[in-house]
């Protein structure tokens, strides 16, 4: 099997090309790919599959040529990978299996279609506006953090850290407990800081995340999506630009009146062949 190593800000992916849908891809080979010490290791595979031959994306063929088969490195399925999908992009373009039209490129995924708008090194995918729905809390080593519910096609808990406790500080080797009544899927968890003021943004914030069925990751981009909008909420602003950094770098989201762009750098790292177990 062909495969190519990518990562967007750190959070890293194993690239697998099935244009015709015809790899039988489990739970158990995506657990085995992204192990970091038996596998090829990543946050997540990206299977590269045509719309009209997967299942969950034959709806959007008409809209998009290429489905994003997004699998977490548990094995278990996500909705929505904002990192993923600017991978997934430079993927597509570094292969010559698409060409942006207008500036811009269709990708489907199981949050729906997105767009995808290249400048170089970095790639922006617009993606839903994140709708705050609810107040809810994250428990992390006996601390309660209160929260704001966030959905950017996957859910997210944005919880805000209080005065006198680092970021840095935070034992994220087990994840965090979360109301399983708000949250029956499971939810990725954002944890913020404040930063100092970035020029062309109107705020700077500092996070880290325990994404479900990845652990820890150096980056989330839905997770920056869902950060940016609780920050500019906060700030009683409906739109704007949030300069995001995680531990693999920086994320600019740019929150609109309908959408949502996440931009940042899109790296592939590597090509070759694997042997299956």
């Amino acid at each position: 099997m062909e495969f190519t190593k990518g990562h967007g800000t750190g959070n890293d992916f194993v690239v697998l090309p099935d244009p015709d849908g015809t790899l039988d891809l489990t739970p158990g080979l995506v657990a085995a790919l992204c192990d970091r010490r038996r596998g090829l290791g990543g946050d997540g595979v990206l299977r590269v599959v045509r719309a009209a031959k997967h299942p969950d994306g034959v709806a959007l063929a008409g809209e998009a040529e290429w489905f994003m088969d997004y699998w977490n490195s548990d094995g278990s399925f996500a909705e929505m990978c904002g990192n993923g999908a600017r991978v997934f992009v430079r993927y597509l373009l570094a292969t010559g299996l698409a060409t942006p039209t207008g500036g811009t490129l269709p990708v489907a995924t199981r949050a729906g279609l997105v767009r995808a708008r290249v400048d170089g090194d970095t790639i922006a995918v617009e993606m839903r506006r994140p709708r705050l729905y609810d107040a809810s809390s994250a428990v992390l080593g006996g601390l309660t953090l209160p929260g704001t519910a966030v959905d950017v096609g996957n859910p997210h808990l944005v919880c805000a850290l209080p005065a006198g406790i680092d970021l840095a500080d935070l034992d994220l080797t087990r994840a965090p407990e979360f109301d399983p009544r708000v949250f029956p899927h499971g939810v990725n968890v954002e944890f913020t800081a404040p930063a100092d003021p970035v020029d062309g943004t109107d705020d700077h914030v500092l996070m880290r995340v325990y994404e479900r069925g990845s652990a820890e990751t150096l980056s989330c981009g839905t997770g920056a999506c869902a950060v940016a909008a609780v920050a500019l909420r906060d700030a009683t602003r409906d739109t704007g630009v949030v300069a995001v950094d995680v531990p693999g770098g920086r994320l600019t989201v740019t929150v609109t009146a309908d959408s949502c762009w996440l931009a940042g750098p899109a790296v592939l790292v590597a090509t070759g062949t694997l042997t299956l177990p």
